[in-house]
């Protein structure tokens, strides 16, 4: 309760302050005193109003079957790569579910604000490496704290990194055009500062599991506020592709080639007959059965009426003579 002291005495402001709590006096009068408050901080993140990630995931698909594909190019293997489901949480705690040390590259990925990062566990790079070379694509285990990576394995994160960037190019492009750059590297993810801690991130986490069983990760991670002023852009933006690829062509053309090769089975319906079941087991050989002739007889594809036709006959061989096509449901 407000008061003036310059307009009220001390006795008074003490009578209604007694009057207040013994319930003399409402105070739940006024307006809008039933509306209920939310508490709201100016200054943090909301993930509600945000971005899609089910626009997100969309592009990761993409960006998986690119991936597959270049990594088979430099790494004469295909490792099982999957995407798990895109996930938004405070930069603090995900750094607290890793441990050094790990490739940690920051990443520029323009148009796009600010910084992202790409985080690659030590038994992809160390599978890549033996694949490279030959081998099964044996994972490490885990490393001792501060092993540094060596020049050859350098070389393999590099390679690792460049497929990335050229595969996530080509994701992201029904959206938008990307160019992604590589700023710095580090074993500790705690030094790839690109947001504060308490900052949220969007984590897409790409999961390996090499021919030899070793099973690592990929993680890409885009501060909120880099994919937030794209929100409406993913919403209305994002698809599988315009329709208009080569590819596409291709595959369309051979999939009405392989579904005209298809058999099917037809039959022509003269007419029907209604009887009891009486009349159908007294019947005998001899026996005659008269129905009315319908205008035209009905083809039916597997079962299902297609034309109207004619029956008739073509040199030796009983025909029939296509006359309209039938309409399943208006029959």
């Amino acid at each position: 309760m407000t008061t003036a002291t310059g307009l009220l005495t001390p006795e008074e402001i003490s009578a209604l302050t007694e009057a207040v709590k013994d319930g003399s006096i409402e105070t739940d009068t006024g307006f809008n005193t039933k509306l209920k408050v939310r508490k709201h901080d100016l200054a943090s993140e909301n993930s509600s109003l945000g971005v899609n990630v089910s626009s997100i995931d969309m592009i990761n698909e993409r960006f998986i079957r690119m991936f597959r594909l270049g990594l088979l190019e430099v790494l004469r293997t295909t490792p099982r790569v999957n995407p798990t489901r895109v996930q938004i949480t405070k930069f603090g705690d995900y750094l607290k579910t890793l441990k050094a040390p790990l490739s940690v590259n920051t990443v520029r990925m323009n148009p796009l604000r600010g910084f992202s990062v790409v985080i690659i566990d030590p038994n992809v790079v160390f599978s890549s490496l033996d694949s490279f070379f030959g081998g099964y694509g044996k994972g490490v285990g885990e490393l001792p704290p501060g092993r540094l990576f060596t020049p050859t394995e350098s070389r393999i994160i590099s390679i690792i990194l460049e497929v990335f960037f050229r595969s996530l190019k080509d994701a992201w492009s029904p959206v938008m055009d990307i160019d992604c750059e590589h700023v710095s590297s580090e074993i500790n993810p705690h030094f790839a500062q690109i947001a504060d801690e308490g900052d949220l991130v969007v984590l897409s986490r790409f999961e390996s599991d090499g021919v030899s069983g070793a099973k690592g990760f990929i993680d890409l991670v885009y501060p909120y506020a880099t994919l937030k002023p794209l929100r409406e852009l993913l919403r209305n933006r994002v698809q599988t592709g315009d329709g208009n690829e080569e590819s596409d062509k291709v595959w369309r053309e051979d999939l009405a080639i392989a579904v005209g090769d298809a058999l099917i089975d037809i039959k022509v319906d003269m007419g029907h007959v209604k009887t009891t079941l009486h009349h159908l087991r007294t019947m005998k050989e001899g026996d005659l059965l008269f129905f009315k002739k319908p205008e035209l007889a009905q083809l039916q594809a597997q079962g299902v009426p297609a034309f109207g036709v004619t029956v008739g006959n073509r040199g030796s061989s009983v025909a029939v003579r296509v006359e309209k096509q039938l309409v399943p449901g208006h029959i």
